[in-house]
């Protein structure tokens, strides 16, 4: 009976073995595949991002970011962070955005500000938290939790669209039942 105990202790521990060396060859592979995995995506990080262009109007677009990550499926596309742009159109003063992040096409200079944008021009400011800004479309479009301010008034509303170049503007609510908030300033 001796022989019989040995030899049930003996196949208990080959068999432990077997799933012991079992287990921590998986969690071998699994380390070794999440390396792999992390060394094939490096991103493509750029500190101090700074770019100017003028397009044949003559427009200015300068856009300065703390970081910038270049789109790995279009090299055309930056995504940045902690952003600083001006706009100086023809004939115009001079537009200043900030905003947490941007979306920067470097081939047509569309851009799109999100989260905590803060537009300044003239004596206007306009928070939001989505811009979609483009010269070549001579569009500007401010959506979600809107509030533009001047000397005299303050507007709460959905979406402020402007036309860049003629400076006509159109604001407006999502829902037909809402409307525009004004109140005037003293």
């Amino acid at each position: 009976m001796n022989k019989r105990v040995y030899l049930v202790f003996f196949i208990i521990f080959l068999i432990s073995s077997f799933f012991y060396f079992q287990n921590k060859q998986t969690k071998e592979n699994e380390l070794t595949t999440e390396q792999d995995n992390s060394e094939e995506y490096v991103p493509n990080l750029i500190q101090g991002v700074s770019y100017e262009s003028t397009d044949e109007k003559g427009n200015v677009y300068q856009i300065n970011a703390e970081t910038g990550e270049i789109d790995t499926k279009e090299s055309n596309i930056i995504f940045l962070k902690k952003v600083k742009a001006v706009v100086q159109l023809e004939n115009s003063e001079k537009i200043k955005i900030t905003s947490d992040f941007g979306k920067y096409n470097i081939d047509n200079f569309d851009t799109i500000f999100s989260k905590n944008v803060k537009i300044e021009y003239l004596d206007n400011i306009i928070n939001g938290q989505y811009v979609d800004f483009s010269i070549v479309q001579n569009y500007m479009q401010i959506s979600k939790n809107v509030t533009y301010t001047s000397k005299e008034n303050k507007l709460n509303a959905d979406v402020v669209e402007i036309e860049l170049d003629t400076k006509n503007t159109k604001i407006f609510m999502y829902e037909d039942k809402d409307q525009v908030n004004l109140k005037k300033i003293n």
